[in-house]
Parts: structure tokens; C-alpha cells; sequence
């Protein structure tokens, strides 16, 4: 299902990419079409007035999918580990989805979108889609729009989506709300451990995996991780979070990182946590959605007179900014 693993006429072709056929687009996805799926998340990404219509057309398959994410520091190999993965995953005749998110020029809002060029090897897979998303300036590692370039997936029959984050440090943990499993990567020699897995790190891994695990350091890493997570409050029949060993760019330790994901995903079922974990995933997309209507809504105010009047007021004295804000959302109702 990669963008470019399937013939198409040029007429089908140049029809998909332009539809506005929500119904076709998403029978067409279904299908392993891959223009059709990459028309739904461009539609998703710009925000297209198509949005509800896309999100109540994929409602039914919600919840389909296993949701794995990845996150870690520039340079722990999260690109590499992703792509042998999606190898491991189509052994096992899953079809696969990767959403990976690279960072955008504060100055342009441009990408490079070089995840995906890391992952030539599955190009021609049609049980493979890859899709680099760019962050436009979104924090927590993911962009916007990933939540439901998900749910794009999930209606396109993917097995399981594997989204990776941007890579940027201690605060990307946003991918722990959209994600069933988190791997947590880091590497020996770049940096204190202890230091890579505080500031909530440590609190969203489910599975921390040790990549370039050939170099020097790695069981002093390891023993690090390990500590950390004793020092750990939980109850009895909490998950503890799995350390495991790998090479990705050796596609060592690859299948013990999926029998971890396996592991957990058991754990999930068995008590209770999955369906807790997708309910909390939608409530944080509705609350998104919502505030965002909010938004749209305020700015609009700013076209009238009441909001320079307010703050006009404000800056004067006259009046408190929390009671301009209540007198700003009684204009919402």
C-alpha cells in the first residue's frame, strides 16, 4: 500500500487525486488503493471543510488498528528501528501503516520529510503505506493532524500504524495519548541515561528499547533504565515497562522488540486498559476539535468591536482580564 507500490491509469489516477467523494475515497483506501489514502490525510492535513464528513465516514473502523509509537532523541535510530519493524510486522502478513513526523522550519514551515527516505526498502510493498507528516510548528513531537491520519489508516485496513515522533527531546510525550504501546529508544553514549529518561520520559515508556546496543556503556545504560523503573511506584498488576536490547541497523533485537509490543498488547486486553486508553485517545480528540471550533470562533470576534472594547478596558483598568474573558465566552453562547 505504499504511495508508489500500485499501477493505476492515468485517468483513475488524476480522478483520486482530485475527489472530493468522501464514500469513494474511503472504498477506494479499503481497497489498498494508496492515492486514495494519501488524498484523505492531504485533506486531513490542510483541514479541509470535507474533515467531518471523512471523520464520520471512517467512524465504523475505529479501534481496528494496534497504535504503536515511537519517540526518542535525534540520532537513537528511531527511523531505522521503525523500518525493520514494519519488516518483522509484514513477516507476520500484517499490513502495516507509518506515520512519521519530521520537524518544520520555524522560518518556512517547511520539511524535509527524510524519515520516509529511510524507508526505500518498503516502497513497493502494497502492504506497506509510509507517510511523512511535517510538525508545522505543533509540540509534543506530533503534528495536528496525526490523530486522524490515524483513523485514516485504521479505515484503510492497516493492521497496525506505527507513528513516529519528531525527535526532539525530554518533552515529546504527546505520542503516549495517541499511542496503545510507546517505545521509549535511547543509545549509549549520548548522555547521561538517568538524564534521557526524566521529565515524564519515564512515565509514558511502556518499552524502553537500548538501540546500538554494540557499543560501549550499553549495560551500564540498561542498568540505569532498570533502576529507574524499580524506583517506580505501582500497584499490584501494573505493567512494568520492558527493556530490551537492539541493533536495528543490524535488525538485531528486532523480534524481541516485537514480542514486548506482543506482551503488553496482552496486558492491555487482559486488563482492561486498552478500551481505557482508546476512550481517553477520543476524549482528547474531541476536547481538540472543540477548542479548535473555539478558536475559529474567537477570531472571529476580533473582525468586530467587542474584543477591542474589552481590552481597552483591560489595559485601562477598568476592568480585570478574567472578567473579560467570562464576558468574551457569554458572546460564544
Amino acid at each position: 500500500m505504499s504511495e508508489a507500490a500500485e499501477s493505476v491509469p492515468a485517468a483513475s489516477t488524476t480522478s483520486v487525486r482530485r475527489s472530493r467523494d468522501v464514500p469513494l475515497l474511503v472504498e477506494r483506501a479499503r481497497t489498498g488503493d494508496p492515492r486514495a489514502v494519501a488524498r484523505l490525510i492531504t485533506l486531513v492535513e490542510k483541514g479541509d471543510p470535507l474533515l467531518p464528513e471523512i471523520a464520520a465516514v471512517l467512524a465504523p473502523y475505529a479501534g481496528q488498528a494496534q497504535v504503536v509509537g515511537l519517540t526518542g532523541s535525534p540520532g537513537v535510530g528511531k527511523s531505522t528501528t521503525t523500518n525493520e519493524l514494519v519488516r518483522a510486522l509484514r513477516a507476520r502478513g500484517h499490513r502495516v501503516g507509518v506515520l512519521a513526523v519530521d520537524p518544520s522550519s520555524p522560518f518556512t514551515g517547511g520539511a524535509i520529510l527524510g524519515d520516509r527516505v529511510r524507508m526505500q526498502d518498503h516502497a513497493t510493498d502494497p502492504g506497506v503505506y509510509i507517510r511523512s507528516m511535517s510538525s508545522r510548528g505543533h509540540l509534543g513531537g506530533l503534528a495536528a493532524a496525526t490523530p486522524q491520519a490515524v483513523r485514516v489508516l485504521e479505515g484503510a485496513g492497516c493492521d497496525v500504524v506505527l507513528v513516529e515522533t519528531v525527535g526532539v527531546g525530554q518533552a515529546e510525550v504527546e505520542v503516549a495519548s495517541l499511542a496503545d504501546t510507546t517505545l521509549v529508544l535511547l543509545a549509549p553514549g549520548m548522555g547521561d541515561a538517568i538524564q534521557a529518561v526524566k521529565a515524564g520520559i519515564l512515565e509514558i515508556a511502556d518499552v524502553f528499547v537500548v538501540n546500538k546496543a554494540d557499543r560501549d556503556g550499553v549495560d551500564a545504560t540498561v542498568r540505569d533504565i532498570q533502576g529507574m523503573i524499580a524506583l517506580g511506584e505501582r500497584g499490584p498488576g501494573q505493567w512494568r515497562p520492558q527493556v530490551v536490547r537492539a541493533v536495528a541497523a543490524r535488525g538485531e533485537g528486532i523480534d524481541d522488540i516485537a514480542a514486548a509490543v506482543d506482551k503488553h498488547r496482552g496486558w492491555l486486553v487482559e486488563h482492561g486498559e486498552l478500551r481505557r486508553r482508546q476512550e481517553a485517545r477520543a476524549a482528547a480528540e474531541i476536547e481538540a476539535i472543540a477548542l479548535g471550533a473555539l478558536r475559529a470562533r474567537i477570531g472571529s470576534l476580533r473582525d468586530g468591536t467587542e474584543l477591542s472594547t474589552l481590552a481597552a478596558k483591560v489595559a485601562e483598568g477598568a476592568m480585570d482580564p478574567y472578567a473579560a474573558a467570562d464576558t468574551l465566552v457569554s458572546q460564544l453562547g
